[in-house]
Formats: structure tokens, C-alpha cells, sequence
């Protein structure tokens, strides 16, 4: 942000934030975060660091993107007895009520942990079971962050060594997607944003950060591809691409799905979750599919709290690992959905949506993008910590909403901004 009016509103959050006791380092800003692009080895987050600071053209920063790498920190690691409490009748029919007639197609669990000796949680349909979209990315990187760990269960450093080092490139399993993503060019200074391409390298952890913060199918089904060879080839992996069909070519189809589903689903029933209402079962796309079946793929809001929850003791896999997926889901591209809530502007955002829709243009011609008429599935993950206030408000939501022929991302943006207004205004 290099307008005038933006360095004033970034000097003015770094001044409340150093107010509730957190340092605020010169130019740290937006992203995985940007000062640890030399520790990943991600590319564009040394293009959003001169963007940030008015050295190139690039994005505005929202001041809730402001934290640095070691800002981001585990807000239940110290309390390992933590459990979800049970809802309270007050907040649950407050939190419906902003719903209003359209709440028995909507899921929704909000866990408030601004006080964590004393959390208040809402639920409504928390167990209904709806395909997770692209929040399913999470439980993917999920998968990923176990195998690395059981590759090197008391070495951080060679599991960085392994994300920053392994050189991936695009085949064939992104096809088909148009997601972009954002490609640095370091001598001309410059974003390239476009879909992957065959033939496109980064490293592993760039794979990754475009699988969450860009939400690209394309580099979500390469990661998947690498996990499902890692997860089969083990000590030997990474290996040679003419190896690669020992895997994808050689085994059957039985055998192909077999590895698939115990990459993907071993790693969450290991970390407590049951498969059968929270799993990604299938490649992000259609060659992906083809080359490796899978199942369907499930989520409920109380599933996926619990997954927040547990990342957020660092028992998602490990402590290292929980705050690698937490970093991985600081905003970091332009705020959509359920983030892009004006109200949220000042506040720290990780997050995850995800949207499937279907329409029957013959019922409706005007029925368009997230506006499904046969189904409007919209998904998000959230969590908000607004630092610039006292009390500091810390909250968590999980959400899932099937309303046919309404702007979903537009009711998730709304909803999110009565949430706040509700939590914040509720210990005050």
C-alpha cells in the first residue's frame, strides 16, 4: 500500500498492535508471510514485498496482513485439554437469526476463543455432510504435512529442506483448470498471473502456497500427485519423472486407488478424524481423476472446527506442522468470499473457501457463477483475530450453505460481517 493514506493506516495499525504487545518488524506486510520467502524458497513473495513497499505496481495490503512469520502463532498450544464445549442456546440462536429464512440450508460452527479459559461455541446442522469443494485443499495439505513429518519425524530442518529443494514440474494432472496463479519474474521484476501450464517448475512449497492461497485445481492435483508418490515411493522419493509410471502406468487400477485413498485418508484417522463425514477422496481435476480414482469427498462444520481446533493446539500432525498450515492459509492474494467482508479489514485472516455450483439455464437463463440454481454449494473456513482492539477478539468459523439461486459468496461476505459485529460486541 504506497498512498499516503495507506502508510498512515499501516503506521496506525502497527501502533495498535504494538499497543496489545506484538512487534511489528519494518516492511513485513501481506502474504504466507513476506519475510519468509528466502526460508521457502516462494517466489512471489518477494515480488508482494516490493509491491508493499511501492517498488513495483501491485496489490493494496489490507492492515490485517501485517503479521511476519513469527506473529503467526498457535492460540491453543499451552491448553493440550482443550475440547469443543458445548453450544450456548443464547450465541447458537443469535448466530442462526442472522441466517433468516434461508438457515436449514446453511451449516454453520463458530467457536469464540477470545477468552480461552472461558470459549463460547454455536452450532446449527453441524453434522449434515455436504462435498467440501475446495476446503478440501486443507485436508490435502494435511495428508502432505503427515507423510513429510513420518519421512523425518525429529529433523524441521530436512522437512524444509524437502518443501524448499524438491523441484516439481506441471504434467499432464492439471489438466483442466483455469484458476491463476501468480509467477514472479525476478529479472524483469514483474507477475505473470495466469493457470498453469505442462511444463511449469517451483519448488514444492510453492506447489503447496498455490494450492491454498490461489486455490489452483492444477497445483492442487500436482501436490496430490507428489504426495501419492511420496506416500508409495518413500525413502527413494523424489524420483526421476521416467520412474513416475512404476506408480501412475504400472500398477492397476485397483492398486492405483488403493495408494490414492491411504495417502489421503490414513494421515486423518491417524490425527483422530473419521473418514467417513470429514475426507478429500479424489484429484482437484479431470485427468487427475482418470489417472488415479479416488471417492467422493465429505465434510461437516463440526469436522472441520475440530480440524481448526486441533491446528490451533499444534496437534494437527505437530506443532511445526500445524503452524506450516496455519502460515499457509494467511491471506495472501485479494480477500474473496467470506473474507472479502469489509468488516474484516483490520483483522488477521486465515482462510479456505470453495464453491461447486450447477445451472439449469432452461429453468433460469440468468442463473450464473455462484448463483446455482440445481445446487449453490459455498464453503468456508475462517479464522479471525482481530489484534487492534482491547480486548484482542480471536474466533473461528466453519461454514457450508447450499441456497439455490442466491449470490453465495455475497451471503458469505454478509454473513461474516454480521458474525463479527455479533462477536465483538458480545464480551464488550
Amino acid at each position: 500500500m504506497d498512498t499516503p493514506n495507506g502508510q498512515s493506516v499501516i503506521r496506525r495499525l502497527g501502533v495498535l498492535l504494538i499497543a496489545v504487545g506484538i512487534a511489528v518488524a519494518p516492511g513485513t506486510a501481506v502474504a504466507y508471510p513476506l519475510d519468509a520467502a528466502e526460508e521457502t524458497g516462494i517466489e512471489r513473495l518477494t515480488g508482494y514485498r516490493l509491491a508493499n513497499e511501492g517498488k513495483i505496481p501491485g496489490n493494496r495490503i489490507h492492515p490485517g496482513a501485517l503479521l511476519d512469520r513469527e506473529q503467526i502463532r498457535l492460540r491453543l498450544a499451552d491448553r493440550p485439554d482443550f475440547s469443543l464445549p458445548p453450544a450456548d442456546p443464547e450465541l447458537t440462536r443469535r448466530i442462526v437469526g442472522l441466517l433468516g429464512s434461508d438457515a436449514p440450508r446453511y451449516s454453520v460452527s463458530v467457536l469464540d476463543i477470545s477468552e480461552p479459559d472461558a470459549p463460547l461455541y454455536a452450532e446449527h446442522n453441524g453434522d449434515a455432510r455436504r462435498t467440501p469443494g475446495s476446503v478440501g485443499k486443507v485436508m490435502l495439505a494435511v495428508a502432505l504435512l503427515q507423510a513429510i513429518a513420518d519421512r523425518h519425524p525429529d529433523d524441521i530442518e530436512a522437512r524444509k529442506r524437502l518443501l524448499r529443494e524438491t523441484q516439481v514440474t506441471a504434467d499432464e494432472f492439471i489438466h483442466w483448470d483455469s484458476h491463476r496463479v501468480p509467477l514472479w519474474d525476478a529479472e524483469r521484476e514483474r507477475f505473470t498471473r495466469r493457470p498453469l501450464r505442462v511444463g511449469d517448475t517451483a519448488n514444492l512449497w510453492t506447489y503447496l502456497d498455490w494450492t491454498l492461497s490461489a486455490s489452483s485445481n492444477a497445483a492442487a492435483s500436482t501436490v496430490m500427485q507428489q504426495l501419492t508418490l511420496l506416500h508409495y515411493f518413500g525413502e527413494d522419493y523424489p524420483v526421476p519423472a521416467e520412474r513416475e509410471s512404476e506408480l501412475f502406468e504400472d500398477l492397476s487400477w485397483k492398486e492405483r486407488r488403493e495408494v490414492l485413498l491411504d495417502a489421503l485418508l490414513t494421515p486423518l484417522e491417524r490425527n483422530g478424524f473419521d473418514t467417513d463425514i470429514l475426507r478429500q477422496g479424489a484429484f482437484f481435476t479431470s485427468t487427475g481423476k482418470k489417472r488415479m480414482p479416488g471417492t467422493n469427498s465429505l465434510a461437516t462444520t463440526r469436522a472441520l472446527m475440530q480440524l481448526l481446533v486441533k491446528m490451533e493446539k499444534g496437534e494437527l500432525v505437530d506443532a511445526w506442522s500445524s503452524r506450516e498450515l496455519k502460515r499457509l492459509l494467511y491471506i495472501t492474494q485479494r480477500r474473496i468470499r467470506y473474507a472479502s467482508s469489509p468488516a474484516l479489514r483490520d483483522a488477521a485472516v486465515f482462510f479456505k473457501s470453495g464453491s461447486l455450483y450447477k445451472c439449469d439455464r432452461e429453468k433460469n437463463p440468468d442463473c450464473g457463477k455462484y448463483r446455482g440454481n440445481v445446487y449453490n454449494y459455498m464453503h468456508s473456513v475462517a479464522i479471525v483475530e482481530s489484534l487492534a482492539g482491547d480486548p484482542e477478539h480471536v474466533y473461528l468459523v466453519t461454514m457450508t450453505s447450499n441456497v439455490l439461486g442466491r449470490n453465495s459468496a455475497v451471503a458469505h461476505q454478509t454473513f461474516a460481517t454480521r458474525v463479527h459485529r455479533l462477536l465483538t460486541g458480545w464480551r464488550d
